[in-house]
C-alpha cells in the first residue's frame, strides 16, 4: 500500500508540473503576439448615482443657469418638450410655484432621455441652496417643491475689537451676516460707529449645513454678550411670546420703540443734521428740521416705528414722501424718495420698506430726510429719548428666566482672547466702524 500511494504521489507532481509549463507556454505566446496585452481587466457595473433623488444612469444631464428673460417656456421648448405639455405643467406649478419668480442666475437642472432627440423629462429648478422645485414631464405631470435636510450645529466663539466687530469676526472665519445681525440685536443699545479698541465679544450661534459639509448660512444667534465702552451688555433669543425678540437678563427687551435711523446700519452716512443750515438748492439760510441720511439710489427706506401711513404723496419741495402715525405723540416723516411702497391708512411694523432713496423735490443728491414729530412739533430726532419696547409678559418671565440662566453661565464661562501683544492701547481710543 506504501508503495502505490507513493506511486500516485510522484503521477500527481508530475501531472501539476506539465500543467503549469503549459500554463506559462500560453502566457509568453499572448504576450509575443500582442505585447501591449498584460492582464485581463474587468470592468464593474455601473453605480447608482442619485440627484436630487433621481438615478442618473437612465438619463443625460443638462445643467445650467437662467438667463437674462429665459422663461420655463423658453427653457423646455429648446429641449423638445412639446407646447401642450409646457402649459399643463404651467397650469399644475400655479398651485406650488409661481414661475415668473425664476431668478436669473440660479441654476437648473434636466434629466433628459437617452435618445436621440434628448427630450427634458424632469426639470429642477434651484430656489436657494436648500429648496427647489421638480417639474415632472413624464406621463402624470406633477410640481412639487422639495427642501434639502438641514444640519444645525451650534457654534461658540469670542472676539477682541481691534478694529471693527466685522473684522475680528471676518479673522475666525465667521459669516459677514453675523456682523449684520449683531448690529441689528444691539442697535438701540451699542453704537457700532464708535466701537473702542478694549471691547470684546462673546457669541453663541447655529450654522446651518446641507449634504452634511455645505455651508449654507447662519441660524439664529442665540445668545451673546457684548462689553463696550465699560459696559456689558447682555442678549437671549426667546420665542416664547407672540414674537421672537432679544432680552436682556433681567428680561428687558433690548428694543427700543424707535429705530435710530431710517435705512439699515452700514448703508448710509449722515450728510447734514438738525438745525440752521445754507439749503444747496435755495442757497439761503433757513431751518433744516430734519436729519438727511445720503446713501445710494434705492437703498430701503424702513419704518423706524410700528404704526398707519397716514400721508404718502408728492410735493415739489419733498418729492415723493411718506408719513407714519405712531401714537398720539409720535409722528416720522420720510422724504426725497425715488418711490414708494406703502398707501395711505396701511398698517407698517417697525423695521418695514416703506420706499427707496431718491432725490425727487428739493434734492442735490440721493438721500433721505428724515423727520420727527413730538406732541404735534418737529424735533430733533437724534436728541431724543425714545422709548423702550414693551418688556417680556409677567406670564413668560419665569419660563424666559429659567430658560436664560443656563446659557448665561455658558457665555460667562466662554474665554476672551485680551492679548494686545506690542500694541498700545489709548483709553477712549476711537476706532472703525462696523463696516
Amino acid at each position: 500500500m506504501t508503495r502505490i500511494k507513493l506511486i500516485n504521489t510522484i503521477s500527481l507532481f508530475i501531472v501539476l508540473i506539465l500543467s503549469f509549463s503549459c500554463s506559462n507556454t500560453t502566457e509568453k505566446k499572448t504576450k509575443s503576439k500582442n505585447a501591449d496585452i498584460i492582464e485581463e481587466i474587468t470592468v464593474p457595473k455601473a453605480v447608482d448615482i442619485f440627484k436630487y433623488g433621481f438615478n442618473v444612469k437612465y438619463f443625460d444631464i443638462i445643467e445650467g443657469k437662467i438667463k437674462k428673460h429665459e422663461t420655463l417656456g423658453k427653457l423646455l421648448f429648446s429641449h423638445n418638450v412639446s407646447g401642450t405639455t409646457v402649459h399643463n405643467i404651467a397650469l399644475k406649478s400655479k398651485e406650488v410655484y409661481d414661475v415668473k419668480n425664476f431668478r436669473r442666475n440660479n441654476k437648473y437642472t434636466l434629466f433628459c432621455a437617452k435618445d436621440s432627440l434628448k427630450t427634458a423629462e424632469i426639470m429642477v429648478y434651484q430656489r436657494n441652496a436648500i429648496d427647489y422645485v421638480v417639474f415632472d414631464l413624464r406621463d402624470s405631470l406633477s410640481v412639487y417643491k422639495v427642501s434639502k435636510e438641514v444640519d444645525i450645529r451650534e457654534r461658540v466663539v469670542s472676539g477682541l475689537i481691534k478694529s471693527s466687530l466685522s473684522e475680528a469676526l471676518d479673522s475666525k472665519g465667521i459669516d459677514y451676516r453675523v456682523s449684520n445681525k449683531m448690529s441689528e440685536i444691539y442697535a438701540w443699545t451699542i453704537d457700532f460707529f464708535r466701537l473702542q479698541k478694549g471691547d470684546y465679544f462673546k457669541l453663541i450661534f447655529d450654522e446651518k449645513y446641507i449634504d452634511d459639509t455645505t455651508y449654507v448660512g447662519i441660524g439664529s444667534i442665540k445668545a451673546a454678550e457684548f462689553y463696550n465702552n465699560g459696559e456689558t451688555f447682555y442678549s437671549f433669543y426667546y420665542d416664547g411670546g407672540k414674537f421672537p425678540e432679544y432680552y436682556d437678563e433681567t428680561g428687558k427687551n433690548l428694543r427700543k420703540a424707535f429705530l435710530k435711523a431710517p435705512l439699515k446700519f452700514g448703508t448710509f452716512r449722515v450728510s447734514s443734521s438738525y438745525g440752521k443750515r445754507f439749503h444747496p438748492v435755495q442757497h439761503r439760510w433757513k431751518a433744516h428740521l430734519g436729519t438727511d441720511y445720503a446713501a445710494p439710489t434705492g437703498t430701503p427706506i424702513i419704518a423706524t416705528a410700528n404704526g398707519t401711513i397716514s400721508k404718502s404723496g408728492y410735493t415739489r419741495g419733498n418729492g415723493n414722501y411718506v408719513k407714519v402715525r405712531h401714537n398720539s405723540t409720535y409722528s416720522t416723516q420720510y422724504l426725497h424718495m425715488s418711490k414708494r411702497a406703502v398707501r395711505v391708512g396701511q398698517t407698517v411694523k417697525q423695521g418695514q420698506v416703506i420706499g427707496y432713496v431718491g432725490m425727487t423735490g428739493l434734492a442735490t443728491g440721493p438721500h433721505v430726510c428724515y423727520r420727527f414729530w413730538k406732541h404735534g412739533k418737529q424735533v430733533n430726532s437724534q436728541k431724543q429719548k425714545l422709548p423702550d419696547a414693551k418688556s417680556i409678559n409677567k406670564d413668560l418671565k419665569e419660563d424666559y428666566m429659567s430658560k436664560m440662566k443656563p446659557i448665561k453661565e455658558r457665555l460667562d464661562k466662554i474665554d476672551i482672547p485680551i492679548q494686545f501683544e506690542a500694541e498700545k492701547i489709548k483709553e477712549g481710543e476711537v476706532v472703525k466702524s462696523i463696516k
